[in-house]
């Protein structure tokens, strides 16, 4: 990421004496803030720095023993600052996986000695901040290795469990020096100032406590994370697994949550139908409704080619938070559900502590001066842009018409007059069939093209596509999907690795000690070519067409209007390639087919995408120089009546 520097230049005539007695002139204040630091620098001992636990009361019985239950925080810390009198920042990870499952590529867990204190936290984060002057703090989760509680995935006693440990920092908790005993603990060593960070459902866990609007918490970096946890298991009423929240909390709780929490786990299943109607349960567990309460500055990083916390998770808590005016950063790589630790190693530490600098030491150190977003184009090469999306990026209607074969149709400006296109679900097909196919008629899509672009055409942001269509059973599936149709080298997101080679040969970020190592097995791009490129999708059952609360039979021959949500995207497609648009059934290993084989006839001529061009209008016409003028861009229109805006997944969500 570019650094802005600030200059000073002088005249010719300044001389030494002139700069003496500017010195001699500037009054002690002025004199301390010209010494401000800008970075903050490894000069504690991280060898002998405090490594201790407490358990905090969040005020909740959820595994219903009488006591309310007590959540686990192991602490790492510098000793000096204490002894000096000084207070120190918190960056936090709350998270599930710290004894089941692991953080990290290499899938680190908590480790202990003899008598309980922390040896190993997992992750660099300790390793490298603590010598800076941070405290790093690792929460267990409600019902997850030395807490108590129930696993409730994402609701209050998720939530509470970090919530609690913040209040506990900013002198509004009670911890305790043991689980069960009486004997409390102040945290008189922090100044409270707060940062969550974590990938997956430890920076779902950021999204959800920056949702309560706790003080203290001054900024959140959620990494690959869950916005709403209807969209995790839900898109627009389409199953994306087979499992529910019950089995995942079954998946990472403890030994006792396991024999407590059964009535919770319940819970969980009752009110999370398989039919995919939104009920209380997922209202409990959206964090977007509540994006106004949010404090906390946003640094969001996403791989655009997650399919396991999908990018509509991002691009709708994104847009939530800039309508209430919160300051945010975001990074977009080309990558699956990867951290960016494993990526862009050197560029991403450096971004982080230079973020938590500026967020938690008040250090002015331009980082919010630079661009706000980071944005990988191709493999290992990066670009910026000062806002995201960018200035001058507007919806812009896109229409899909006749072809001169069936099955392969246009898309440009120009509405289409009249005219249908039909295509039979076949659930043994998805994307990378459809796309592979796109200049071929196939019976289980519906594909439309541009004419090869004249210039390169950049979308950005969240789209919809609007639907007309006629099923002829009483259930149906939708797939949207956008597809850059030309050759290219991306990263390799749908390899077991998600876009990444693991090497064998390690590097350093910290200081390391016996049991904790600040050095990670290094990693590269795993890079494949293709002839084709899916980067946006969107996913629905028919049968929730008027409302998410509740899906209904279709009545086959009968014509039903639905938009189906496309997930964010940062995307160039370039000059010489072709834009497409993918109307088809259910999208293989990503959506569960319906309980039919349905066919399915587009009205095409009530049929749309609406786009996020960079330039609108003006930039698809010049991309598109020989077709008739875009329509211009219009305000994205509000959810029919009666629709609830979807507020947007089971293999456990990756650690």
């Amino acid at each position: 990421m570019p650094i802005r520097t600030r200059f000073t230049i002088w005249r010719t005539l300044a001389t030494a004496a002139v700069a003496t007695l500017t010195a001699a002139l500037l009054t002690p204040a002025a004199a301390v803030a010209q010494a401000a630091p800008r970075e903050s620098r490894p000069v504690y001992s991280y060898a002998h720095a405090v490594r201790e636990s407490v358990w905090v009361d969040t005020g909740l019985d959820e595994d219903r023993d009488g006591r309310t239950d007590r959540v686990a925080a192991d602490i790492v810390r510098p000793a000096e600052p204490a002894r000096q009198g000084r207070r120190v920042p918190v960056i936090m990870d709350a998270s599930p996986y710290y004894s089941c499952c692991g953080r990290g590529n290499e899938s680190q867990v908590k480790t202990y000695d003899a008598h309980g204190r922390i040896v190993q936290m997992p992750l660099f984060y300790d390793n490298y901040f603590v010598p800076r002057g941070y405290a790093v703090v690792g929460v267990d989760l409600a019902g997850t290795n030395r807490s108590d509680g129930c696993v409730d995935v994402g609701g209050r006693s998720d939530t509470r469990s970090a919530k609690a440990v913040i209040d506990w920092l900013n002198g509004r908790a009670t911890a305790y020096t043991t689980r069960t005993g009486r004997k409390t603990v102040r945290a008189t060593w922090t100044n409270g100032r707060t940062g969550m960070i974590g990938k997956s459902w430890d920076g779902t866990i950021a999204n959800g406590v920056a949702a309560t609007g706790v003080r203290g918490l001054k900024t959140i970096v959620p990494i690959s994370a869950i916005s709403s946890w209807y969209d995790y298991y839900f898109a627009q009423g389409a199953a994306l697994y087979d499992g529910g929240p019950d089995e995942l909390a079954g998946y990472v709780q403890s030994d006792a949550a396991q024999a407590h929490c059964a009535a919770v786990r319940k819970e969980l299943a009752d009110g999370s139908p398989p039919s995919g109607d939104w009920t209380p349960l997922w209202t409990a567990r959206d964090y977007v409704k509540d994006a106004a309460k949010v404090r906390a500055s946003v640094f969001a990083v996403q791989g655009m080619q997650d399919l396991n916390v999908r990018t509509k998770h991002l691009g709708q808590w994104w847009d939530a938070l800039a309508r209430h005016g919160v300051r945010r950063k975001i990074w977009l790589s080309q990558t699956g559900h990867v951290d960016p630790f494993d990526y862009r190693r050197g560029a991403w530490v450096d971004t982080l502590h230079r973020w938590f600098d500026h967020e938690l030491l008040g250090y002015d150190n331009g980082i919010d001066r630079a661009p706000m977003a980071d944005i990988e184009r191709h493999p290992d090469h990066w670009v910026t842009s000062r806002a995201w999306p960018p200035h001058g990026t507007r919806t812009t209607t896109l229409h899909p018409a006749p072809g001169s074969r069936p099955g392969v149709g246009t898309l440009g400006a120009r509405p289409a007059a009249t005219g249908t296109a039909t295509f039979t679900d076949d659930p043994r097909h998805g994307e990378t069939d459809w796309a592979a196919h796109l200049t071929t008629p196939t019976p289980d899509k519906a594909g439309f093209l541009t004419a090869p672009l004249a210039r390169d055409l950049r979308l950005s942001g969240s789209g919809r596509v609007t639907v007309r269509v006629t099923p002829t059973t009483a259930t149906a599936h939708l797939t949207a999907v956008l597809v850059d149709l030309g050759p290219d080298t991306i990263r390799d997101y749908a390899d077991a690795d998600e876009g990444i080679t693991t090497l064998t040969h390690r590097s350093c970020w910290g200081a390391s000690t016996a049991g904790d190592s600040a050095c990670f097995k290094d990693t590269e791009a795993k890079t494949t070519a293709v002839d084709y490129t899916v980067f946006s999708r969107g996913w629905a059952d028919l049968g929730h067409h008027a409302s998410l609360s509740k899906g209904v039979p279709l009545t086959p021959g009968r014509a039903y209007t639905m938009t189906l949500d496309l997930a964010a995207t940062d995307h160039v497609v370039p000059r010489g390639h072709r834009l497409a648009l993918v109307i088809a059934g259910t999208d293989r290993n990503l959506i569960d087919p319906p309980s039919t084989r349905p066919t399915l006839t587009l009205d095409l001529s009530r049929t749309t995408a609406r786009l996020p061009l960079v330039g609108g209008a003006p930039a698809l016409t010049h991309a598109l120089p020989a077709t008739a003028p875009a329509a211009p861009a219009a305000p994205e229109p509000g959810p029919p009546t009666g629709v609830r805006a979807p507020r947007g997944a089971q293999t456990v969500p990756a650690p």
